[in-house]
């Protein structure tokens, strides 16, 4: 399955469940860095689809991902976004991020967060806008977290 069949069968999948709860609208897709994004807009369902931290999302996530590989499909990764709630999560986690770094540069002490695998990824992203302070993950699982430190001399 080329690449834009692939875009098409996940747009088509997510479109297919979205009809199982009674929602008919346009999901939006397009390919972008080798992986399709899938975007729902708000709806009435926007809880039920998201799901207690983001869970009920990224399991539909890996569905259509798991879905393409079965297929071969040459591009299987996939972001899905509901009501643009990741967007918005990123933007809290990076804010947050900012504060913990400052505290970091302001007191000397380590900040230690427990967060899932997309929020650490954010979080190194802001660390590398401050030359002193450094960011490591440490952990497995569900028990993975994130160090932030001021970068030894």
């Amino acid at each position: 399955m080329n690449s834009q069949e692939a875009l098409e069968a996940a747009r088509k999948y997510v479109s297919d469940i979205l009809s199982f709860f009674g929602v008919n609208v346009e999901v939006e897709a397009r390919i972008e860095d080798d992986i399709i994004e899938l975007s729902v807009p708000s709806t009435d369902i926007n809880s039920l689809l998201i799901g207690r931290n983001a869970e009920t999302l990224r399991s539909i996530q890996l569905l259509v991902s798991t879905m393409l590989r079965t297929k071969d499909a040459e591009v299987n990764r996939v972001n899905l976004d509901v009501a643009d709630y990741k967007k918005q999560r990123a933007e809290k986690v990076a804010a947050q991020a900012k504060e913990w770094i400052e505290e970091v540069m302001r007191t000397g002490d380590s900040h230690i967060a427990r967060l899932n695998a997309a929020d650490r990824r954010i979080v190194h992203q802001v660390a590398t806008e401050y030359p002193n302070v450094q960011t490591f993950s440490e952990g497995e699982g569900r028990d993975r977290k994130i160090i932030i430190a001021q970068q030894s001399s």
